[in-house]
């Protein structure tokens, strides 16, 4: 995934109800209940951890019993401290006071909780990286120092390694092609950032690459699932029983939930765009338009997936009366730039959002040799009366115009293919005429025609047409 590449945009939930969840989540409850209950007899080590006496009583204040109990209370109090809900005053001594960020949580803004969050993430996704705690015990040298070759682990590829897994995960969430609630399989997951996308059948070395991923990612996402990232469905603990024993229950060897699945939280949605972001990735969410001009509207939409481009659209018409949205974005539409059909589709796309009021916007570009056919489009559309029969020339520059934003939208698709056939189809001697249109586009998309147009005549006569437009504009 490239940083300069536009992701599709995220669909977030509202920033007050994101908080909540945060605030619920259970590391961050955990560490906010551990921050409240420290007080002068509070003592934490050199390293700033909760001394070994005091973790029993942390543990009982968390509600916590069983043998991971300190376990988790020790961790509790460290994402308290790495978070900023508890400060250390003294090093010597060990003494530790409320720190500033705890007041956030009760009477911060939802920014305010979603920042102390995020930090609260940035340490856990750190711990997800690190090896299991007794492969570390077991490569500690003489000395103290971790022997991280005898580990086979390298931090940076290990890191590396989940923010890819987390990235493809965030493309499935806000894609158009699945739907973003859907639980993801842990294979499918793993397979993605493991099994080349050229491969065709995956060797079995690749299969094998592939299991110890979901292994990897099985501890990980368990470790995720509590600062409220994602909601995930372990790896069935019979699939990892040894060969020779025998199942406590009969086992569906077709149920692929068996093998882990996975769902990005809505607050997960959000950490991770947010992340992306921090990482220089343009990833816009749905609404972030909404109080900008019609030409960032316009430009803004041009790479959105249309279910997308519609949801965005309607919260820019929201905020503006039809008459002035109208006029708006037909004057943002205008122009022989590159990107310039693909504003006008999105323009026309906007338009059929608003409703009859936007009609004198509409009849104030009829003579207009860029708008004046959308503009009949629309009015014909809303069943508008008088409205004149649009010049030869203005049909042929608006068909040039449509395939072109067909094009950049979304390049030699099955629709464009059947949308050219149809152009050759309906106008006789199309070629003849068209190649002479003043449009900048107009030598591109008769080439195009050529190249998509099945028949291999009328390919022929589009590449000819092509070449006399270019010849005409100089090219």
């Amino acid at each position: 995934m490239s940083d300069s590449s536009t992701l599709p945009p995220a669909r977030l939930r509202p920033e007050a109800e994101l908080a909540r969840d945060a605030l619920s989540a259970p590391v961050l409850a955990r560490a906010a209940r551990l921050a409240r209950w420290a007080g002068p007899d509070t003592r934490v080590d050199a390293g700033g951890g909760l001394v070994e006496e005091q973790l029993p009583a942390a543990a009982e204040q968390l509600g916590l019993n069983g043998d991971d109990a300190a376990a988790y209370a020790s961790e509790a109090w460290r994402i308290a401290v790495d978070t900023g809900l508890v400060e250390i005053t003294d090093e010597e001594a060990g003494t530790v006071a409320a720190g500033g960020d705890l007041a956030l949580l009760t009477g911060g803004s939802p920014q305010d909780v979603l920042g102390v969050w995020l930090t609260a993430l940035e340490a856990v996704l750190a711990d997800a990286s690190v090896p299991d705690l007794d492969d570390l015990v077991d490569a500690m040298a003489e000395g103290g120092e971790v022997d991280l070759s005898s580990l086979d682990w390298d931090p940076d590829a290990e890191s590396e390694f989940l923010d890819g897994v987390l990235g493809n995960l965030y493309l499935l969430t806000v894609g158009e092609d699945t739907p973003g609630d859907a639980p993801v399989p842990l294979p499918a997951l793993a397979a993605s950032v493991i099994v080349p996308s050229d491969m065709g059948e995956p060797s079995n070395e690749v299969l094998e690459q592939v299991s110890d991923a979901m292994m990897r990612l099985d501890d990980q996402f368990r470790l995720l699932e509590p600062v409220g990232l994602v909601e995930y469905q372990p790896v069935d603990e019979a699939l990892m029983a040894d060969a020779d024993e025998e199942p406590a229950a009969p086992v569906d060897e077709a149920d692929v939930t068996r093998y882990g699945m996975v769902r990005l939280t809505p607050l997960g949605l959000y950490g991770l765009r947010a992340r992306l972001l921090d990482a220089g990735f343009e990833a816009p969410a749905v609404g972030d338009l909404a109080d900008k001009g019609a030409d960032a509207l316009l430009d803004g939409t041009a790479p959105f997936p249309p279910a997308a481009a519609h949801a965005e659209t309607e919260l820019w018409l929201a905020g503006r009366s039809p008459l002035d949205a109208a006029r708006e974005l037909l004057a943002a539409a205008r122009g022989s730039d590159t990107g310039a059909p693909l504003r006008r589709l999105r323009c026309q796309q906007a338009l059929s959002l608003v409703g009859a009021e936007a009609e004198p916007a509409l009849r104030e570009v009829l003579d207009d040799a860029e708008l004046g056919g959308l503009a009949r489009v629309w009015l014909t559309e809303h069943g508008a009366r008088d409205v004149p029969a649009p010049p030869q020339e203005m049909v042929f520059w608006l068909t040039i115009d449509t395939v072109a934003a067909q094009l950049a939208a979304e390049g030699n698709s099955e629709e464009l293919r059947a949308l050219v056939e149809g152009l050759a189809r309906q106008h006789s001697g199309f070629f003849d005429t068209v190649w002479r249109v003043e449009h900048p586009a107009t030598p591109d998309v008769l080439e195009a025609m050529g190249r998509l147009h099945p028949d291999k005549k009328v390919a022929k006569e589009a590449r000819k047409a092509a070449f006399k437009a270019r010849s005409q504009q100089g090219g």
